[in-house]
């Protein structure tokens, strides 16, 4: 009998925390869309992951290519 109690209360917290989940839509940080910070995050990402592109470019930009 007491298995009974303890799975209600862990049933019962498992529909509470399913239905906290945000969707696609709703607002995230900085007025964007949960979907739209998503995809901002992934492009970060993968501009991140090229093998010193960024670090090259910006070695450039700043001069300090040696003064070439």
């Amino acid at each position: 009998m007491t298995k009974f109690p303890t799975r209600m209360v862990l049933a019962a917290a498992l529909c509470l925390v399913a239905g906290c989940s945000r969707t696609d839509n709703e607002p995230g940080p900085g007025g964007v869309t949960v979907s739209e910070a998503r995809a901002l995050d992934d492009a970060a990402e993968m501009l991140e992951s090229r093998d010193g592109t960024a670090t090259n470019a910006e070695s450039a930009a700043s001069g300090e290519d040696g003064g070439k």
